[in-house]
C-alpha cells in the first residue's frame, strides 16, 4: 500500500471516462481520493475545481496532503495535420502542464505520481505485438506531447525523489465510452452495413475495468516505482470478431461487406480518412507480459466479456 498510504489521491481528469472510473474505484475500494474537474458540478458530489492544465497552473491548494496522483487529465482533441498552433497546445497543456503538475506534486509532498500516456507513443502500427523495451514512434501532435509528458516527469523526478509511473494504454471501451467505441455501437445498433468484412488484422484494446484495475495495481505496488507499463486485455480480436460480438450484444446482426482491404486504403487515402482506415483495417497489439511479471497483475475481465456488457449497456 506504499503507494496510496497516509493520504488521499489525487485524480485529474476525473470528469472524464478515464478519471471518473479510477475515482469510484478507489472510493469503492476504501480508499481517500480527492477527484479534480475543471467544471463544477461535474465528476460527482466530493469532486473539487483544479485549475486549468498549463505552465501557469497553481496546483498547490488541491495537492495538500496528497499521498498519491492519479493524470488522467489531457488535451485530446485531433488537430488537422500540420496545425502549428494545435502543436503548440498540446504541448503547453500536455507536456507543460504535465511538468507544472509534477513539479508542484513533488514540492508538495506527493509519493507517487502515476501518469496516464498512450499506446500512440509506441507508433500506429507493428509487425508483432508492443512492449515496454520498443523504440518509441509516436505519429502526430498528440503523441508527441504524451512522450513528452513522459520525459518531463521522469526528469522532475529524478531532481526530486518522487516516484514515477508511466501507464499507455490503447483504445479504452466500457459502458458509455466515448470517441471510436461508441461509434461503433452505434453502428451496429443500427444494423449499418459496413465494408469490412474482408479485415484480417489483430488489434489490442483495453477495458475500463482493467485499465482500473492496473491503474490500482500500480498505485499498491512497490515493484512498479519507476515503471513503465503497457495496458491491455491480454488478447486481440479483428475488426470484424469486435463488430459481431458488439452485434450480438445488442442484439442484431453484424452486416459486413467483404470489400478488399486495399480498396478501403485506397478510398480513405482519397478522402483524407487515412488514419481511421488503419484503425480499422490494420494491426496494433500490445504484450502485458511485464505487468504480469513484475506486478503479478492480470485483467479481471475477459475482453469477450468486458465487450459484450459494454455495448449492452452503451446507449444506441
Amino acid at each position: 500500500m506504499a503507494g496510496v498510504s497516509g493520504g488521499p489521491v489525487v485524480v485529474t481528469g476525473a470528469s472524464g471516462f478515464v478519471g471518473r472510473a479510477v475515482a469510484g474505484r478507489l472510493l469503492a475500494d476504501g480508499i481517500a481520493v480527492r477527484p479534480i474537474v475543471r467544471t463544477p458540478g461535474k465528476g460527482g458530489p466530493d469532486a473539487v475545481c483544479g485549475p486549468a492544465l498549463g505552465p501557469e497552473a497553481d496546483w498547490m491548494p488541491v495537492l495538500a496532503g496528497a499521498a498519491a496522483v492519479v493524470h488522467a487529465a489531457a488535451h485530446v482533441h485531433i488537430e488537422p495535420a500540420g496545425g502549428e498552433a494545435a502543436r503548440a497546445d498540446f504541448h503547453r497543456i500536455n507536456v507543460d502542464g504535465t511538468r507544472r503538475l509534477a513539479e508542484q506534486a513533488a514540492a508538495a509532498g506527493v509519493r507517487r505520481f502515476l501518469f496516464i500516456s498512450s499506446i500512440g507513443v509506441n507508433g500506429p502500427r507493428a509487425d508483432r505485438p508492443f512492449t515496454e523495451d520498443d523504440r518509441p514512434a509516436p505519429q502526430g501532435s498528440y503523441a508527441e506531447s504524451k512522450l513528452e509528458a513522459e520525459t518531463a516527469l521522469r526528469e522532475v523526478c529524478g531532481r526530486t525523489g518522487m516516484e514515477w509511473v508511466v501507464i499507455r494504454p490503447p483504445l479504452v471501451y466500457g459502458p458509455h465510452a466515448p470517441g471510436n467505441f461508441a461509434r461503433l455501437v452505434r453502428w451496429m445498433a443500427r444494423g449499418v452495413p459496413l465494408p469490412l468484412g474482408a479485415v484480417h488484422n489483430r488489434r489490442t484494446l483495453v477495458a475500463i475495468d482493467n485499465l482500473v484495475d492496473l491503474i490500482v495495481t500500480c498505485l499498491h505496488s512497490e515493484a512498479a516505482a519507476g515503471q513503465l507499463f503497457l495496458a491491455g486485455d491480454g488478447e486481440s480480436l479483428s475488426t470484424p470478431e469486435l463488430l459481431r460480438t458488439v452485434a450480438q450484444a445488442r442484439g442484431r446482426h453484424a452486416r459486413l461487406l467483404p470489400v478488399p482491404v486495399a480498396l478501403l486504403r485506397a478510398a480513405a487515402a482519397v478522402v483524407g480518412r487515412s488514419a481511421d482506415a488503419e484503425r480499422l483495417c490494420g494491426s496494433l497489439e500490445v504484450d502485458i507480459g511485464k505487468a504480469r511479471r513484475l506486478l503479478g497483475w492480470a485483467p479481471p475481465v475477459s475482453a469477450s466479456d468486458a465487450l459484450r456488457r459494454a455495448a449492452a449497456e452503451s446507449a444506441s
